[in-house]
This record gives structure tokens, C-alpha cells and sequence, in this order.
């Protein structure tokens, strides 16, 4: 079991499992956000500690179509965390104990910045990964 939450601690959840995979966003509205590194979980494996009520949803403007999820407390970014699909990215950040998953892919490389380095083997693509 993996606990998670916000810097506040206003959000509490944990992981029943570990998460499925990990990769890197390096987009500008994943790295504004706070949630570059994600993690892959699945609906049925997160279970609510306290404060889901105080977890917000920005919703962007077309063409952009996913969601972030945030402490409306702490402003702490937690993914897609409310999503109803089956499987769904949050924050690794997020998270407070150990993974046994590693990054295995970086996406959206044409937009990192400059000043950051990619220091891994994991696969890059310019967009979503195939």
C-alpha cells in the first residue's frame, strides 16, 4: 500500500497496488502545473482517505481536453485523480512512499526547456508515446 497526498495534508489517499507505469510530460501545461512525472493507477485500486471535497478540477479550453485535479487548499497537483476512467495518471509527487515502478517514457520533448535534461534511457517521442 502506497500513501499519498497534498502538501497541506487537507487530501489523503492510498494506492492498494503499485502503479501500472510512470513517464515523464515535458509540455508546458504538465510542467505549469506542477505534474510532470506521472503514474498510471487504476480506479479501482485508489481509495480515499479524506478531503476528495477538496479536490478541485481545471478544466482547459479546447483543444485541450484533460483535466487537472488540485488541493484547492495548498494548490498541490494531483493529476487526473477524480477521473472515472479505469486507469489514470495523478502525480507522482503525489505520492508519499516508495515505487517499485521506474520512468519509461518522456513525451512532448520538442517543448522541454532548455535548462532540463532528460538523464535516463527512457523512450522520447514528440507527442503522446504510441
Amino acid at each position: 500500500m502506497i500513501e499519498g497526498s497534498c502538501c497541506c495534508g487537507a487530501v489523503k489517499f492510498e494506492l492498494l497496488a503499485q502503479p501500472a507505469l510512470m513517464g515523464t510530460c515535458h509540455c508546458s501545461r504538465c510542467r505549469k502545473a506542477g505534474a510532470s512525472t506521472i503514474v498510471f493507477v487504476k480506479k479501482g485500486d485508489l481509495r480515499w482517505i479524506k478531503g476528495r471535497e477538496e479536490v478541485a478540477l481545471y478544466q482547459p479550453a479546447p483543444p485541450y481536453k484533460y483535466g487537472r485535479c488540485f488541493c484547492r487548499i495548498c494548490g498541490s497537483s494531483l493529476g487526473e485523480i477524480l477521473s472515472e476512467e479505469d486507469s489514470f495518471p495523478i502525480a507522482a509527487n503525489a505520492l508519499d512512499g516508495e515505487l517499485e515502478v521506474r520512468n519509461s517514457f518522456h513525451e512532448f520533448v520538442g517543448e522541454k526547456p532548455g535548462w532540463s535534461e532528460i538523464c535516463d534511457g527512457a523512450k522520447q517521442s514528440e507527442g503522446h508515446p504510441a
